[in-house]
């Protein structure tokens, strides 16, 4: 039985807000509509006009403001739809963990590494530099997740396998009602990323673009559309973010049944689904990259943890610095601008001493 969608509550969201301020505005139309029939002087018509005008601007700036607070591709405030959906999956797994745990029945997951005054362990991803491989599995989740928690099956024609198949196998009949496992999401994308060198930062940017698709063109991804979605987020993706971009003629060595005036075409559609709308603000890619290690933190996928090393401290150390330079100057001047609590930058730290 699939979960209602995320999308639900942010249209529930808001209605309930809107819809006062539609009262407000049917109230200034009201007084606006009294002031001009029982008015005997100009001021009170005027007061109603007045008042019309500002119940009429509220409800334009409030309607907006929640149109794109809606959105999490938009708006960095806005929750995750993957990261929501999973909710229900995470909450019965920590259940079936707690009641085996009780039981005996089984061992559970596996112990988590944790700091000590001795050790300290941490892993290479970073918000600038995930991991790819860890990146690409929370994204498949994402995705997997999607499918999963779907509402229906809402879908166009140009992301259709069976009428625009990737390979020349013949479609299974039952291609639109069996959900794709995990592993094999896993397996289509760890291909396509790994055939043309694709970054893991590119990952994150197709997960944003997959969520901005669904909720601007009020689609489903399901089994009979999830790798044709997948494949034109991907592949926008790639464009946008990286310096030098895969071309259309690139993937269809990769997936070689594929025609460049398909990929095109799919292409062309997915920009006008998107609305054109292809700008990720830093802010939204960095709520989506936690948002992912929430989601792996939550299913046991876990990012590989090391001990760190003199090597890999001196590694911090130099990025640090690094930072350090880059933003003395911007203190300096906040210095010079106000001398407040919030621009002190001469507190001293004293070093850590790593043996």
């Amino acid at each position: 039985m699939q979960s209602a969608d995320a999308g639900g509550s942010y249209r529930d969201k808001l209605f309930y807000t809107i819809a006062p301020c539609a009262v407000m505005c049917l109230v200034g139309v009201l007084a606006l509509l009294t002031g001009r029939i029982s008015a005997h002087n100009r001021k009170a018509n005027r007061h109603s006009q007045i008042a019309f005008k500002w119940f009429f601007f509220f409800f334009l700036f409030v309607s907006t403001e929640l149109a794109l607070e809606s959105n999490p591709s938009d708006h960095a405030r806005a929750s995750t739809i993957f990261l929501s959906k999973s909710q229900t999956d995470v909450r019965d797994k920590r259940k079936s963990n707690h009641l085996n745990h009780i039981s005996h029945v089984s061992p559970g997951p596996p112990m988590k590494k944790y700091s000590s005054c001795s050790t300290i362990f941490i892993d290479d991803s970073t918000v600038s530099q995930p991991n790819l491989k860890s990146t690409i599995k929370c994204v498949t989740l994402a995705i997997y997740y999607h499918i999963k928690k779907r509402d229906s099956d809402r879908s166009l024609d140009i992301f259709d396998e069976k009428l625009h198949p990737l390979s020349k196998e013949p479609v299974p009949d039952d291609y639109a009602y069996v959900d794709p496992e995990h592993k094999h999401i896993y397996r289509f994308v760890r291909t396509l990323f790994s055939a043309a060198q694709l970054t893991a930062e590119c990952a994150i940017v197709t997960l944003v673009y997959l969520e901005r698709l669904l909720t601007y063109a009020e689609l489903d991804i399901c089994p009979a559309n999830w790798k044709r979605i997948v494949l034109g987020a991907i592949l926008l993706a790639s464009k946008v973010w990286d310096d030098q971009a895969v071309w259309n003629v690139d993937y269809c060595q990769i997936l070689k049944d594929l025609t460049v005036e398909d990929l095109n075409e799919m292409e062309r559609q997915s920009l006008e689904l998107l609305q054109f709308n292809i700008n990720v603000p830093a802010s939204v890619y960095a709520k989506y990259y936690f948002d992912l290690r929430q989601l792996a933190d939550d299913n046991n996928l876990n990012f590989p943890l090391e001990p760190l090393d003199n090597q890999r401290a001196q590694k911090l150390e130099a990025i640090s610095r690094l930072c350090e330079d880059k933003y003395k100057d911007l203190s300096k001047a906040a210095m010079r601008r106000s001398l407040s609590a919030d621009n002190l930058i001469g507190v001293r730290h004293s070093n850590a001493v790593l043996s």
